[in-house]
């Protein structure tokens, strides 16, 4: 099925659930939405593409252009949904508008040893040679040594990003932080045993939900002395208030 036949399959529901059209969508679905958005410039969920409402006498018709409009790679300017932020929300939201596209954080080098890719590998059940057997890597991996997991990586995202110091939280005025998911996952380079990585984190894009925010990270791990990130992420973070 093509996009445009899926919004308007789904034009009902999708005016009704704006905010959650991005939690509905399959990967490959997801991958097209990504290129409407380039294109059209247009905000990341549907509530400006489809009417939120929906029951206006001319609503049907809105919602008709703004498809065309996003077929045709133009900007589809439909009023957005209306989110009421409490004052806490309200002052997070308007500070973080601000920093759109800025790097927000620069972590701290974390030595990955071989004793916690051991560790990792017992909690998870993950023995692959390729991470635990330092003998065999030698001679017969192309790193000639023992790499992380990928998954030990993730693991390490709250560490490396600073997310879960109590002493200094990030959100201060929030009531709860929660991780939403990962939009998008890559891992360009092994991050081999014994070397120092660390995260650089840029805001993408900030969205108001009910009852809080939530926030588009995009996530670089270094690994220090190789040009080639060990990681790169986007991640969904949901701040409620």
């Amino acid at each position: 099925m093509k996009v445009v036949d899926f919004l308007k399959h789904k034009r009902e529901i999708l005016a009704q659930h704006p905010f959650e059209l991005k939690d509905w969508l399959s990967p490959a679905i997801r991958d097209y939405w990504r290129e409407f958005q380039q294109k059209a410039h247009l905000h990341p969920l549907l509530g400006r593409v489809l009417d939120p409402h929906g029951e206006t006498q001319h609503g049907q018709q809105r919602e008709s252009v703004a498809v065309a409009q996003v077929a045709n790679g133009q900007p589809a300017m439909v009023q957005e949904p209306a989110i009421e932020l409490d004052e806490a929300a309200a002052a997070l939201y308007a500070e973080l508008q601000g920093r759109i596209g800025e790097e927000t954080h620069v972590g701290e080098w974390l030595h990955v040893s071989q004793q916690m890719i051991d560790q990792f590998a017992a909690v998870t059940g993950d023995h692959q040679w390729i991470h635990t057997n330092p003998e065999r890597a030698a001679a017969e991996s192309p790193f000639k040594t023992t790499i992380a997991h990928g998954f030990l990586t993730l693991a390490l995202l709250p560490q490396l990003t600073g997310s879960v110091d109590e002493s200094t939280p990030e959100f201060p005025t929030a009531r709860m932080v929660v991780n939403f998911g990962l939009d998008q996952v890559r891992f360009p380079y092994p991050i081999k045993v014994e070397s120092n990585i660390r995260a650089r984190t840029k805001l993408a894009r900030v969205t108001p939900i009910k009852g809080g925010l939530e926030l588009l990270k995009e996530i670089k791990v270094e690994i220090e002395g190789i040009r080639r990130p060990g990681c790169v992420i986007e991640s969904v973070t949901r701040i409620y208030f």
